[in-house]
């Protein structure tokens, strides 16, 4: 019963953002700046978004190292596989897939695995805060007197944003400092709570904090943050060249706006993010750039499939190799606890 009801509450948003997005909309109009788009910026913007899934599976590979040697085949398929399942099942499902595909081809836990996915989250975010940081105070200062208002509320954003990511390492670096001792702490649990599930409940908290091996060593921490900046530096190649494809007045650095007003609409938890990736580029070429409606809204829904379907293609490929089909990856998503039967 509560399966069902989140799915028609996560409808109800997809289909309310939707609406929002093709409110008082031209579908001609749009229709013709689709057609009239040009095809040679398209092809590179879906060539950046591979790039980009080749990019996460070799930083991954590098922040399972703590782990153990995972080679970039097993990194890539259960990257492709992931985002698969964060494109057709709700609330960012792929994230909790990814480790299970992983831990079916490696000899690791895949709860240590997801560890090092949250890590991948956080230095995302890093990445995503200096792109958006050099755009508001370098390369975009001539666009704030006119956005006085949008530019005061992105800048509160990002500073809380970078607030909450500071946090999170933090608590992260705790979390590392010594997983075994952790795993004990909690298993002392049992004074309070069954045996069992205090002793299950030490056995995850140590593998998780296992997992983020990389924290514990500062230089590793670094390269991999290093990592992360070509990764988003070629997600922002791909807005861009979308961007151009559809002639819209948006400068190469301007897609560092439009790459941290994504990364708010894909947080909504629809399948796909549909909806809130629509949404957010419309709002963010037309709010910061002044481009028409009609063409933000043809620009929106190409790059959306651009974004989602290399992946997506590629995922449903090796999961199917794996018999594993939509049904199955939602069987996966819905585990208690990632990693719990590894």
């Amino acid at each position: 019963m509560r399966s069902h009801l989140r799915t028609i509450l996560v409808l109800a948003l997809a289909l309310g953002l939707l609406g929002l997005f093709l409110y008082n909309v031209d579908v001609r109009g749009v229709i013709g700046e689709i057609i009239h788009s040009r095809p040679e910026w398209l092809v590179i913007s879906m060539l950046t978004m591979l790039l980009n899934l080749a990019i996460r599976a070799w930083r991954w590979q590098y922040l399972l190292e703590p782990l153990g040697t995972t080679s970039f085949a097993n990194a890539f398929r259960a990257t492709a596989v992931g985002f698969a399942a964060s494109s057709v099942l709700p609330a960012r499902a792929g994230e909790v897939i990814r480790p299970y595909f992983l831990a079916r081809h490696e000899r690791m836990s895949a709860t240590g695995a997801f560890a090092t996915i949250v890590l991948e989250r956080l230095l995302d975010m890093i990445a995503v805060l200096v792109l958006l940081a050099s755009y508001v105070f370098i390369f975009g200062r001539d666009l704030e007197a006119a956005n006085a208002l949008a530019f005061t509320a992105v800048k509160w954003a990002g500073a809380s944003a970078a607030a909450a990511a500071l946090f999170t390492l933090a608590v992260l670096f705790f979390l590392a400092k010594d997983p075994a001792r952790l795993g004990q702490t909690l298993t002392r649990l049992a004074q309070v709570l069954p045996s069992k599930f205090a002793g299950m409940l030490g056995r995850i908290a140590e593998k998780f904090a296992t997992g983020l091996g990389a924290i514990r060593r500062p230089g590793r921490l670094m390269i991999a943050l290093l990592w992360s900046f070509p990764l988003w530096l070629c997600i922002a190649a791909g807005i861009w060249a979308a961007a151009v494809a559809f002639h819209l007045p948006v400068p190469f650095t301007g897609s560092f706006l439009l790459v941290a007003l994504l990364v708010i609409g894909v947080a909504v938890p629809t399948p796909g993010a549909v909806g809130g990736f629509h949404e957010m580029f419309r709002f963010g070429v037309t709010m910061f750039f002044g481009a028409s409606n009609t063409a933000a809204v043809g620009a929106a829904i190409v790059l959306h499939a651009i974004s989602i379907g290399p992946a997506l293609m590629l995922g449903l490929f090796f999961a199917a190799r794996e018999g594993l089909n939509t049904a199955a990856m939602r069987e996966l998503a819905d585990q208690p606890q990632p990693g719990q039967s590894v």
